[in-house]
C-alpha cells in the first residue's frame, strides 16, 4: 500500500517556476516507479513525467521536455516535479502516481496509487 499527497501547486505568471512535491507513505514506495500526470478541464489525464524506482530512468512528454524535471529521494519518500518556463497551457490539476513497474510508465492503467491532486494555474 502506498499513500500519496501532493503539494506545491498555486498561481504563477507565465515564465515562472513551481516545484511540486509528492510525499509517499508505505515502504513499497522505494520499489515503485512514479509518475506525474495532469488533467485540464474537459481533457483526459495525461502523463507529464515518470521516473524509475532507482531514479536512473526518466520519461518526459514532448510538451514539457526541457522545462520540467522529475526527481526522487527514496530515503525521504518524496518525488519532485520542478516546473520552469511555465505556460498558460500547463494549467491543470497535477497528480502523482505510483506503479509497481520497475521502469517509467506512461499509461494511467499502469499506476495503482494516486494522490488527490494539486492545482497549477499559469496566468498570462
Amino acid at each position: 500500500q502506498v499513500q500519496l499527497v501532493e503539494s506545491g501547486g498555486g498561481l504563477v505568471q507565465a515564465g515562472g517556476s513551481l516545484r511540486l512535491s509528492c510525499a509517499a507513505s508505505g515502504r513499497a514506495f522505494t520499489t515503485y516507479s512514479m509518475g506525474w500526470f495532469r488533467q485540464a478541464p474537459g481533457k483526459e489525464r495525461e502523463v507529464v513525467a515518470a521516473i524509475s524506482w532507482s531514479g536512473g530512468y526518466t520519461y518526459y512528454s514532448d510538451s514539457v521536455k526541457g522545462r520540467f524535471t522529475i526527481s526522487r529521494v527514496n530515503s525521504n519518500y518524496v518525488v519532485y516535479l520542478q516546473m520552469n518556463i511555465l505556460k498558460p497551457e500547463d494549467t491543470a490539476v497535477y497528480y502523482c502516481a505510483a506503479s509497481p513497474s520497475v521502469h517509467p510508465q506512461v499509461g494511467t492503467m499502469s499506476y495503482d496509487y494516486w494522490g488527490q491532486g494539486t492545482q497549477v494555474t499559469v496566468s498570462t
